[in-house]
């Protein structure tokens, strides 16, 4: 699952920890996935009516769809969000993340797919916002690979190119393109992932071709 990080964490910092307003931000939360899951692509004011919350309450909660997106996405992603793997090294950080990762993504494909579809379409309350929908994944690969031995500039451009191999699209593609199943899949990606560690530590003059 990305965006800007500092977006992402704004969200989640600003969300209520406990009562009221906490049960009805986590009630416009499972209303927009339940709604999304169906097919929907709803607006904040849209899921506000159909969890039985005032309009002001839930803008109060989601200014814009794009928090709302974000919201739904960090609910789905849940442990990930959070994960490091202190224990594993080098490539089997790689591993670890991965291994949390897909089954998550597996589990709640359906959310995943449609905060896909709902922030490539058009919506009068996110003109211009290119962050719907988006997660951590930069931070995560990054926290992965942070015991490589690569550069500043390395480690970026080596997160970049992970970045193609890690997430809901990276699913998509091998599930639907390339007809794989979810265990699959995850082998793939986790793979090329490997692949691609291996061939920036040897660009990097770090391990023998």
């Amino acid at each position: 699952m990305p965006v800007p990080l500092q977006a992402t964490e704004t969200t989640l910092q600003s969300a209520p920890r406990k009562g009221p307003a906490a049960r009805t931000r986590a009630l416009m939360v499972a209303t927009a996935s339940d709604m999304m899951r169906r097919g929907i692509s709803p607006s904040v004011s849209e899921v506000a009516e159909a969890a039985g919350v005032s309009r002001s309450t839930a803008y109060r909660y989601f200014p814009t769809l794009a928090d709302m997106l974000r919201a739904v996405v960090a609910e789905a992603l849940g442990p990930i969000l959070s994960w490091d793997d202190h224990e594993a090294k080098g490539d089997a950080r790689l591993g670890s993340l991965y291994s949390k990762t897909f089954p998550r993504l597996a589990e709640h494909e359906a959310t995943f797919r449609a905060a896909i579809r709902q922030s490539l379409e058009p919506n009068a309350e996110a003109p211009g916002d290119k962050t719907l929908g988006r997660g951590h994944r930069r931070a995560l690969l990054a926290r992965a690979i942070n015991d490589s031995g690569l550069s500043r500039a390395q480690s970026a451009q080596l997160v970049h190119a992970l970045s193609l191999t890690f997430g809901i699209e990276a699913m998509i593609v091998l599930k639907d393109i390339c007809g794989l199943d979810d265990r699959e899949a995850e082998d793939v990606a986790l793979w090329a992932a490997r692949a691609l560690l291996a061939a920036a530590r040897r660009d990097a003059g770090l391990e023998s071709a």
